[in-house]
């Protein structure tokens, strides 16, 4: 009976029913539980062992190359770290993301603003949150060759669609013409419809350098600062410790 059983629940998908199904069974007699309980028992291995799988697709999608968490975060380093402690471990929480609100981090090379960016797309992977973690030159690399083969719309919407978009490393280089244009797109498309964390060495003043011209610098800007949580972490470089 129990191979039958077994056999019915992989016809329906229930591979953790199917594997567990003994195991509950035993369980069920030592602790004399009745059928309905047995059975709720047994669903819930089913779930929790279907919620793990996403939680770790979740993170396989994001292109995350770490599990960064903020008990790592060495708050002490420096006085703009203990300032801003309270809003970064609130901000772990994530409401922000069901806000639709943007983090911006802004600071020089070595403060902290990428790791903190990373600790909160983790966090979201392991919340459920689709999730998608890039530089900036990786994202508009990928969609300038997207143009160039005409699937640009397909590329756009993979960029569009994450709950959780977390775009690194904004500064380092001028995006010029093309890559501003493609840049405006994505942030116009996720504006108050999903949350963005922006990493970047430069205040909103220079992001003229960064864009081609004030103009759609301006506008990506008004964008991202609407509904915005803003971050400006100061001091020296962490990597340069020692």
């Amino acid at each position: 009976m129990i191979d039958t059983v077994t056999n019915k629940f992989k016809s329906l998908r229930l591979k953790h029913c199917a594997d567990n199904i003994e195991e509950i069974i035993r369980r069920a007699e030592d602790r004399n539980l009745s059928c309905l309980q047995a059975v709720d028992q047994l669903l819930d291995v089913e779930i929790e062992a279907r919620e793990q799988n996403r939680i770790i697709l979740r993170f396989r999608q994001s292109k995350l190359t770490e599990k960064a968490t903020i008990d790592q975060f060495d708050f002490a380093f420096h006085n703009s770290r203990q300032k801003q402690k309270n809003v970064i471990l609130n901000l772990m929480d994530l409401d922000f993301v069901q806000q639709k609100k943007d983090i911006i981090l802004i600071g020089n090379p070595g403060v902290g603003k990428s790791f903190i960016a990373k600790c909160l797309a983790y966090a979201a992977t392991q919340a459920g949150i689709k999730t998608l973690h890039t530089s900036a030159m990786d994202m508009l690399n990928h969609l300038i060759a997207a143009e160039a083969d005409h699937s640009l719309l397909k590329k756009l919407q993979y960029y569009q669609s994450p709950d959780l978009l977390v775009c690194d490393e904004i500064g380092y280089l001028p995006l010029g013409r093309q890559g501003s244009n493609l840049f405006f797109q994505v942030i116009s498309a996720r504006h108050e419809k999903k949350s963005t964390i922006i990493t970047t060495n430069l205040p909103f003043a220079e992001w003229g350098n960064i864009f081609d011209g004030t103009t759609v610098a301006t506008a990506i800007a008004d964008r991202l600062v609407y509904n915005s949580e803003i971050l400006i972490l100061e001091g020296k470089s962490y990597r340069k410790r020692g």
